[in-house]
């Protein structure tokens, strides 16, 4: 009993062993390597596993790159894993360049890795134009009528551009850019209408793929339509400004007019009282007249007669009175 388990414990302690060593030493690795073509040392997979670079990643990249008449650095691609970029994405975007004719090294491909970009999608791209779709764009003739287009942007990666060069969001709005300029600068909505190409000729002599990762090859006009009447809006509501600015106006004039008219009452009711009390002061003027010998009874006697004639031609005077 005692010799068996001491017999198990050493065959689990050599199965530890043994996978260690194999971990550290992925001997299979190797081999695969070295019957695929790669020449890669044993010691430089036990190092890969020392510097925490998974070898199968290396490996298998090597043998891709190798079946495909590529001639790959091991330390450039682990150099490349450290950096944090995507080894396998890499050498899939190099082989795929080489079968298309398209001129991309490994300097290259690993720079448009670490920028951030699938450089793998970017290969399939050059080769595989993408379609991309607009979204709806507003703009208005000159006769004032509003359409609504949208078109379908066809495009190319640009190798050369895709390390530091603007992206969709870019393209897409350099083209509604153009597509506004354009229709904004045609005489009627119809003429758009009618030759929808004149768009699309307008906004590729821009050069709207400048500075960008994409070579705009076409733009096509999917649709267009007809909005609002945005000259009419317009004319109606500059006629409802002036309509409120002349009633503001009126009403300044009247409420100014009314206050003139307060200010006249105002006025002739202080000549009123005046007068009223001019009038009331005129019996104690004739009195003291009298006191002081300056008016004679026969003098106010003439004085009466004045006012009752007076009186009798303005009351003849009414209008009421000729009347009847």
């Amino acid at each position: 009993m005692e010799i068996s388990t001491t017999a198990i414990v050493i065959a689990a302690v050599s199965i530890i062993l043994l996978w260690l060593i194999l971990y550290f030493i992925p001997v299979g690795l190797w081999f695969s390597a070295l019957v695929s073509g790669v020449r890669i040392s044993l010691l430089q997979l036990v190092l890969m596993r020392w510097r925490k670079v998974p070898p199968a990643t290396i490996v298998s990249a090597m043998i891709e790159g190798t079946k495909a008449g590529l001639h790959l650095n091991p330390n450039e691609l682990e150099a490349h894993y450290l950096a944090g970029g995507h080894v396998a994405n890499v050498v899939h975007a190099l082989v795929s360049a080489q079968k298309a004719n398209i001129t991309l090294d490994f300097k290259m491909a690993t720079a448009i890795d670490l920028a951030g970009r699938d450089v793998f999608e970017a290969v399939q791209m050059s080769v595989n134009p993408k379609v991309i779709n607009t979204p709806p764009v507003t703009a208005v003739a000159k006769d004032g009528i509003q359409l609504i287009a949208k078109a379908r942007v066809t495009v190319r990666a640009n190798i050369k551009q895709l390390v530091g060069g603007a992206g969709e969001e870019t393209v897409l709005a350099r083209v509604g850019e153009g597509i506004v300029s354009s229709i904004g600068s045609s005489d009627s909505h119809k003429s758009v209408m009618e030759n929808p190409d004149f768009i699309s000729r307008v906004v590729l002599e821009k050069g709207l793929d400048a500075g960008t990762a994409f070579e705009i090859l076409s733009i096509d006009i999917a649709d267009i339509d007809v909005g609002r009447n945005i000259g009419a809006v317009l004319q109606m509501d500059q006629a409802n400004a002036d309509k409120n600015i002349a009633q503001a106006r009126a009403e300044e004039k009247r409420a100014m007019a009314v206050a003139l008219e307060q200010e006249m009452k105002a006025k002739a009711q202080e000549a009123r009282a005046k007068v009223i009390e001019a009038e009331a002061g005129i019996p104690m003027a004739i009195a003291e007249a009298f006191r002081n010998g300056n008016l004679g009874i026969m003098d106010y006697y003439k004085l009466r007669n004045i006012q009752a004639d007076t009186s009798m031609r303005e009351s003849i005077g009414k209008p009421g009175d000729v009347s009847k």
